[in-house]
């Protein structure tokens, strides 16, 4: 699946949006990506899963995934579908006291061979809190997954990170935002709450 052909998705939905947004970074941008807009329509989100778990089985082998964990809210649909593709279960994390956990019950085998997956990386930050959760659990994080890198290859989340698309999209500190930002409220799309 080519670069234009994954925006595609994004465009026909509504999900590539244009305008001052306040990322669950604390960070400013001048485009969002709402990943739940295309992910709303099974058949986008297998499409872009399948893209996807082609470039993991690439990189990784055939049978080198036991399982994929993705941090919920953003990662639970990217995790299930790509684990569907895959033929793995998928579970995610949920934040208890602030932190991420399995909780319902999931576990994970000593030693399970897992990929973490989530929708957008921007910092890598809620990815890393995500693979430290899974490591504390007894799994064995071999790479990272997203649709969409903003950081376009810049973000550091402790393990290789496959992403769909690569994008550089700006982000700016609070305190050096550029005036046509500073100009427009800022809108929080996304739906972690920023302290």
């Amino acid at each position: 699946m080519t670069d234009e052909e994954i925006l595609s998705h994004f465009r026909e939905t509504n999900a590539l949006l244009e305008g001052h947004f306040l990322l669950s970074s604390g960070l400013h941008s001048d485009r969002y990506l709402q990943c739940a807009k295309v992910l709303m329509y099974p058949d986008r989100a297998a499409a872009l899963c399948r893209a996807l778990a082609d470039k993991v089985i690439a990189t990784f082998g055939e049978d080198a995934i036991d399982i994929v964990v993705a941090p919920a809210m953003g990662g639970i649909i990217v995790g299930y579908e790509l684990a569907r593709q895959l033929g793995v279960p998928g579970i995610f994390t949920e934040r208890e006291n602030g932190v991420f956990a399995l909780r319902r019950g999931f576990e994970l085998m000593p030693g399970a061979r897992v990929i973490m997956s989530e929708d957008i990386v921007t910092t890598g930050k809620s990815s890393v809190e995500c693979i430290d959760a899974i490591t504390a659990a007894g799994g064995i994080v071999v790479g990272a997954t997203c649709l969409i890198d903003r950081s376009n290859g810049t973000a550091d989340v402790g393990v290789p990170l496959i992403s769909l698309m690569r994008m550089a999209v700006k982000t700016y500190d609070p305190d050096e935002l550029p005036p046509e930002l500073a100009a427009i409220p800022a809108v929080k799309p996304g739906s972690r709450n920023i302290k």
